[in-house]
C-alpha cells in the first residue's frame, strides 16, 4: 500500500532538485557517449558514484555489512539496478533522442507495479491498477510510434533497449525488498554500486578496451555529472525526499523529469521529437496519475461529503 504524506514546501523543492538532476543526467550520458562506448560509460558512472558514496559511509561512521548473503544481494542489485538498464539505456540512446528516452523510462513505474503484484502477496493488481497499466502501455507504444510496429529497424532497436532497462529497474525493486531489509540507505546504495562496478569494470574492458581518463573537458564534465551528482548525489536526495514525502508522492518525480530532458535536449543537441512522444507521454502521465490513486480517492470523499448533507 501506498502512505501518502503532506507536501511541505521543502519537500517539493527537494523533489524538484531531484527531477532536474536526473532530467540533466539523459543529456550528460549523451555527450559523453560521444567519446567512449556505453558500457564504459556505465563503468564510470558506477565507479565514481561507488566511491563517493563510501567516503559518506565512513565520514557517517555506518556499520558496513559482513554477511555473505547481504554481498550477494549487492551484486544482484547492481546488476539488475545498474548494469543491465544503465548499459541498455546506454546503448539505446545512440540511436534515439535524450528527450524520448526519459519519455519511456517513465514507464519504470508500470512495470514496477506489476513486477511487485507478482511477487508479493500484498501487492495485487486492482481495478484500478489495471487501468492506470492499460494507459501506460497504451503510452509506451504511442511514444514509440504505433506504425514503427510493422517495421523493425535499428531505431524500434533501441526503444526496445530502453523499455528493457526499465523492466530490469522493476525487478531490482523487487530484489531490493528481499535482500536490503535493515540497511541504511547509504551503505546499501554503496553495495549496490560495488556490485554493479565488480561486473561493469571487467565487462568494459573486454568488449571495450581498457577504460581511458584522457577524455576531453565536455565528456569530463558529462562523467562527473552523472557519476557524483546524477547517480551518487541523487540517491542520497532520493531517500531524503522518500522519508520526507513517502513513496506516492515521490512518484510525480517520474512526471517531473521528461519535461528537463526533452527541454535540454532540444536546447543543447538541437533535438526535435515528433507528437507521437508528446502524446505519449501524456497517456504514461495519465497512467501514473491513476495508480498513484489520490484523484479517484478524493472524488470518493466528494461524494461521500455530498451523501452527508443531502
Amino acid at each position: 500500500m501506498i502512505v501518502q504524506k503532506t507536501m511541505t514546501g521543502r519537500a517539493w523543492a527537494e523533489m524538484i532538485l531531484l527531477a532536474a538532476i536526473w532530467g540533466g543526467s539523459f543529456l550528460a550520458i549523451r555527450v559523453a557517449l560521444d567519446e567512449v562506448a556505453p558500457l564504459t560509460s556505465v563503468a564510470h558512472r558506477t565507479g565514481w558514484a561507488m566511491l563517493a558514496l563510501w567516503a559518506v559511509v565512513a565520514a557517517m561512521r555506518l556499520p558496513v555489512p559482513r554477511d555473505p548473503r547481504v554481498w550477494v544481494g549487492f551484486l544482484g542489485m547492481g546488476l539488475l539496478n545498474n548494469v543491465i538498464p544503465f548499459g541498455l539505456m546506454a546503448w539505446g540512446q545512440l540511436y534515439i533522442e535524450t528527450g524520448l528516452t526519459s519519455i519511456l523510462n517513465a514507464a519504470t513505474a508500470i512495470f514496477g507495479v506489476i513486477a511487485a503484484a507478482l511477487f508479493f502477496a500484498d501487492e495485487r493488481i486492482t481495478l484500478r491498477k489495471a487501468i492506470g497499466i492499460g494507459f501506460g502501455f497504451f503510452g509506451v507504444a504511442t511514444a514509440i510510434g504505433l506504425d514503427n510496429f510493422r517495421s523493425f529497424d535499428l531505431r524500434s532497436l533501441a526503444q526496445l533497449a530502453i523499455i528493457a532497462g526499465t523492466v530490469f529497474y522493476a525487478l531490482a525493486s523487487v530484489w531490493a525488498r528481499h535482500f536490503f531489509q535493515g540497511l541504511t540507505p547509504q551503505v546499501a546504495a554503496a553495495g549496490m554500486l560495488t556490485g554493479s562496478t565488480l561486473i561493469t569494470l571487467p565487462l568494459a574492458w573486454i568488449v571495450d578496451g581498457p577504460v581511458a581518463l584522457d577524455l576531453q573537458p565536455a565528456t569530463l564534465g558529462a562523467i562527473a555529472y552523472y557519476a557524483l551528482i546524477a547517480t551518487a548525489g541523487a540517491y542520497l536526495l532520493y531517500y531524503r525526499v522518500l522519508a520526507v514525502a513517502g513513496s506516492g508522492n515521490l512518484m510525480l518525480v517520474t512526471l517531473l523529469i521528461p519535461p528537463v530532458a526533452i527541454t535540454l535536449g532540444a536546447l543543447v543537441r538541437a533535438e526535435t521529437l515528433g507528437a507521437n512522444a508528446f502524446a505519449g507521454f501524456a497517456l504514461l502521465a495519465i497512467g501514473l496519475v491513476i495508480l498513484d490513486g489520490r484523484i479517484g480517492a478524493a472524488l470518493r470523499r466528494g461524494v461521500d461529503r455530498t451523501r452527508s448533507r443531502s
